[in-house]
């Protein structure tokens, strides 16, 4: 596997999939998964390569998560100077994050991508999962009723919720932390800010260390799947891929254009022909943060929005309104939870979409930036991490899709909050 150190990470990645996928293949067709030496190689070599990347990612779950919500709540400090401007962004980021989670988990529900493998093959790669899993799973706020799980999102001991991998407890906290900083006006406030900026700046820099990584755990995780699973693994991936594609499409045309049109007082076409360029730019880079220059741009200049709004609203958007990063988060462990048959309860998928709606707030605007909410919030569940290695193959396309759906998410918040703000020159007029 050819990975020297001019190659982008991203064909990096596709080489790992496609070297890991035709070795598993291979095994599977010619020797089988029970046989002594494919054993031997998946227990003592591919199975820790894949844990050890997992239990990286999962590491630096909690820092990462905790200081992204905290600066993205924090970053709203001209809520007040802006008035109804940052309630109305900050609405309109969770009713649209969470119509996006629904019409995923809906479409996952309906198709069902992930079904049809054999039980017992199913249960036996969740025995390979290893302990981390269960340990997640035991801590979760899962258990219980509904009203026990709401008053689990509430944590009685922060330390302790981070500890146990009560993730909905450690976002709440950071929720509240970050409303703390901004109705504190004070010096040490400031600088308590500016601490947890490094916070998410350390952590985003290990990030990217674990994520260099992933070529090789992609490898391995992947040879694992298909020397268990063999052919019948493509037709579920092919089913997830268009499952996830279908689902934002739909938010895509369906959402932002109803959204831009009745709250917006803006023409759809308007609004995509002439947010184009940054559509395109999301698409090519896979990343929310390199598109906000060319998105302030068109934001200012070809949907004429208010400078003061139009920055304001892409700037926290940038970060916090990820619609197409909440939707895939959504998709992707209803999948991989269809794949190792574990069915998931009314409440189970009722945390999964909370989960995503914050992950898409807390998730950084960055190429495989889900990746650790995605491990985690499968762990929640109940469903092996190690189903991931699946999706790291075909992430960068659905990488671009989503990345594409949560800048156009972004412009079209711009449009929403900026009617009745301020007078605007609407393009569609012309």
């Amino acid at each position: 596997m050819n990975t020297h150190t001019g190659m982008a990470l991203h064909t990096k990645m596709a080489i790992g999939f496609v070297t890991g996928l035709v070795a598993g293949l291979v095994v599977h067709v010619g020797a089988g998964g029970d046989a002594e030496w494919v054993r031997w190689l998946t227990t003592w070599i591919t199975q820790p390569v894949g844990q050890v990347f997992l239990r990286l990612l999962f590491m630096l779950v909690i820092p990462l998560l905790f200081s992204a919500l905290v600066i993205g709540v924090a970053e709203m400090g001209d809520i007040r100077s802006l008035g109804r401007v940052g309630w109305k962004t900050l609405g309109y980021t969770v009713v649209v994050s969470t119509i996006a989670v629904v019409i995923g988990i809906l479409l996952v529900n309906l198709f069902r991508p992930g079904e049809g493998f054999d039980r017992a093959l199913a249960d036996s790669m969740i025995a390979d999962a290893g302990s981390r899993a269960q340990a997640i799973v035991a801590g979760s706020a899962t258990q219980g009723n509904a009203m026990t799980l709401l008053l689990n999102i509430v944590p009685t001991n922060v330390i302790k919720a981070a500890a146990d991998n009560d993730i909905l407890a450690v976002m709440f906290f950071a929720l509240m932390f970050g409303v703390g900083i901004v109705l504190t006006k004070s010096p040490l406030a400031q600088r308590t800010k500016d601490v947890i900026e490094g916070v998410f700046e350390i952590s985003m820099t290990l990030i990217h260390l674990v994520i260099r990584f992933a070529p090789y755990a992609v490898a391995c995780l992947v040879f694992n799947l298909a020397a268990l699973f063999g052919w019948a693994l493509l037709l579920r991936l092919a089913g997830y891929v268009g499952v996830a594609v279908l689902a934002m499409a739909i938010h895509f045309f369906v959402v932002y254009s109803l959204s831009v049109r009745l709250f917006g007082g803006m023409s759809p076409l308007a609004f995509f022909r002439n947010s184009q360029e940054a559509i395109v730019m999301a698409f090519s880079t896979a990343s929310s943060n390199a598109t906000l220059p060319t998105a302030l741009k068109v934001a200012e200049e070809n949907l004429k929005l208010p400078r003061k709004v139009s920055r304001f609203v892409l700037t926290i958007g940038a970060t916090a309104n990820q619609n197409g990063t909440a939707l895939f988060e959504g998709v992707t462990v209803l999948f991989l939870a269809q794949l190792f048959d574990i069915p998931l309860s009314l409440t189970q998928q009722v945390v999964v979409m909370l989960v995503c709606i914050l992950g898409g707030i807390g998730t950084a605007g960055v190429p495989a930036g889900s990746l650790p909410v995605i491990a985690l919030i499968c762990g929640m569940v109940g469903v092996p991490p190690e189903g991931i290695g699946l999706i790291l193959g075909v992430d960068r396309f659905l990488d671009m899709c989503r990345t594409t759906l949560n800048v156009t998410g972004d412009l079209a918040a711009a449009v929403v909050v900026s009617n009745g703000v301020e007078d605007r020159a609407d393009p569609a007029s012309g």
